[in-house]
């Protein structure tokens, strides 16, 4: 799958990304991650830091944190 969204359950930021991505129509994988920041070694691998939301877009080889910049990415490039 093209789209991935690395995300913490109960988090308003990775919740505004997931409405974005659910509103445009598209289609991605959702990794949930730990609380704790030592517990993200995923993220950390893919993104280099380990805050969430995070978003790679395969495709266009893009990865993205903070979740404005990430609902703009997909209002304006995947919607």
């Amino acid at each position: 799958m093209g789209i991935e969204l690395y995300a913490l359950d109960g988090c308003p930021y990775c919740e505004k990304v997931h409405d974005a991505l659910e509103s445009a129509g598209v289609e991605y994988e959702t990794h949930w991650v730990g609380a704790l920041h030592s517990e993200r070694d995923d993220v950390k691998r893919v993104s280099g830091q380990r805050g969430v939301p995070v978003i790679v877009d395969e495709d266009r080889g893009v990865v993205m944190a903070e979740s404005d910049r990430i609902v703009d990415y997909v209002e304006r490039t995947l919607a």
